[in-house]
């Protein structure tokens, strides 16, 4: 199996990975974005499973853990991998001070998938545009869930839209974001996710759309998948 890590993409953010838990800093607009993704991967879980406090979880790319712990605090059981070593060192950092337990490796998908561990729910938000070889990503990504376990697969839609509002005005015009943060060119509609999950063993149980009110400064979830969405997949 090739690498799915794109060595440039983590170089690129393990320059910023101080900036993680800076609510005012690079990673701003994720902070805002936050609340709702985590509201709806929270609600979608409960439906799914009795408890989040018996459930293993895998946080797969998890940057500086800003999912992780969210998640670590309802109970869960915790593991959270990501390429960037600088990333995984800021996370462990922030979860110590925060005194919360989590597994966190410096490692990739494909890495893990060797050791055998299955994970009840996995996420992959917000990282798949950014790996080297998708169909290994998403394959390792199904690979690590159990039977009937749950995949999150969060990212942007290859749209005019897109490009317009999460590209360009984004990082050339408001200046959210680092300019270079994203190549649209890597962003993927919901269809190509779902060949790939649908190819190696899961189910597409529901897509999300979640759109950002520039007067309210507000994110809401939303049934339009221009721009940002999510992808929820049961193993079979």
């Amino acid at each position: 199996m090739s690498s799915t890590v794109d060595a440039q993409e983590v170089e690129k953010f393990s320059r910023v990975a101080d900036e993680w838990w800076d609510e005012s800093g690079k990673f701003k607009p994720l902070h805002k974005f936050n609340p709702i993704r985590i509201s709806y991967i929270h609600r979608k879980v409960e439906e799914n499973f009795t408890k989040i406090s018996d459930l293993k979880i895998l946080d797969v790319g998890c940057g500086g853990g800003l999912i992780s712990e969210p998640f670590a605090r309802l109970g869960a059981d915790v593991t959270a991998i990501d390429a960037s070593e600088k990333n995984i060192a800021v996370a462990k950092i922030h979860a110590e001070k925060s005194g919360l337990k989590i597994d966190y490796r410096a490692m990739a998908a494909e890495e893990l998938v060797k050791s055998e561990e299955k994970f009840d729910v996995v996420f992959a938000l917000e990282i798949i545009e950014h790996v080297a070889d998708i169909e290994n990503f998403v394959k390792s990504c199904t690979e690590l869930a159990k039977p009937n376990g749950l995949l999150f697969v969060a990212t942007m839609n290859r749209t005019l839209k897109s490009l317009a509002l999460a590209k360009i005005a984004a990082e050339y015009v408001l200046r959210w974001l680092p300019t270079g943060t994203h190549d649209w060119k890597k962003f993927l509609k919901p269809s190509e996710i779902n060949f790939y999950a649908e190819k190696f063993g899961m189910n597409l149980c529901e897509l999300k759309g979640f759109s950002y009110n520039i007067l309210n400064d507000e994110w809401k979830e939303s049934d339009n998948l221009d721009v940002n969405y999510i992808a929820v997949f049961q193993r079979f």
